[in-house]
């Protein structure tokens, strides 16, 4: 019964993602390497990974960035709701609270670390993405690509897939894996260890569907200098543990 409930579960999941994906326009398609999540073979993958803890939460909080350069922003809205930190004030949702990438904003001591006008611009560094994070009370861990090895992200990266309670964030290159784009940041949401490939779900979903990428493409394009920061690009791992 158990194994059924968690297939079901799966199911579910599965059903969520590629509606959501249906709302984009018409995404681009994928380039040799990446496996669309949306193709049987790419379904297939998260049937068989085992290590798919945090597909669901963010699954369910699954956004579409509202701006060419709020893929930062859309990937920290979709983690603070996951993680469960509480929201601020959402006048358009009465009494509920829900992070928005509006309302993320909202707070004095985040618009310190990142002014949204300026990322609307320029968007953001993975150390920004951090520090915007770690104003909500996350625990934070920002790893740059040129201070940790591949088998390292492999293992760190799986390992907190494995486990509910913290999520990862990927900052990479899009032309290191064959995409149209620059920089870009999206949550990573589980890890098929057979065919060393990690789920990608893509916050830009007008352009790129959600897609397993390969360890080693993923890393290779997260080593990569981010020339406004001066600085690799790489990932961040977060966790909220509320006090109490």
């Amino acid at each position: 019964m158990k194994k059924l409930w968690l297939t079901a579960g799966i199911i579910l999941g599965v059903v969520i993602v590629v509606w959501l994906a249906g709302l984009a326009a018409t995404p681009s398609p994928l380039p040799q390497g990446p496996i669309a999540f949306d193709s049987p073979e790419g379904r297939a993958l998260l049937f068989r990974s085992t290590a798919n803890a945090d597909y669901f939460l963010l699954a369910e909080h699954f956004v579409t960035q509202e701006h060419l350069t709020y893929c930062g922003p859309a990937s920290m809205v979709m983690v603070l709701n996951g993680l469960g930190v509480p929201a601020p004030e959402t006048p358009e949702f009465g009494e509920y609270r829900y992070f928005t990438q509006d309302n993320l904003f909202e707070r004095a001591d985040v618009r310190e670390v990142a002014d949204p006008e300026a990322v609307s611009k320029n968007g953001m560094f993975l150390r920004e993405v951090g520090a915007v994070l770690e104003q909500y009370g996350v625990n934070v861990t920002v790893h740059h690509a040129d201070e940790i090895s591949v088998d390292e992200f492999r293992r760190l990266a799986s390992e907190n897939l494995a486990r509910k309670g913290d999520f990862i964030i990927v900052n990479y290159l899009r032309t290191a894996v064959g995409q149209v784009g620059g920089g870009h940041f999206s949550p990573i949401a589980a890890y098929d260890r057979e065919s060393d490939r990690f789920l990608v779900l893509d916050v830009s979903r007008y352009k790129y569907p959600p897609a397993w990428i390969s360890t080693e493409d993923l890393f290779l394009a997260m080593d990569t200098v981010d020339s406004d920061a001066g600085e690799l690009r790489g990932f961040i791992s977060a966790a909220f543990r509320p006090e109490g």
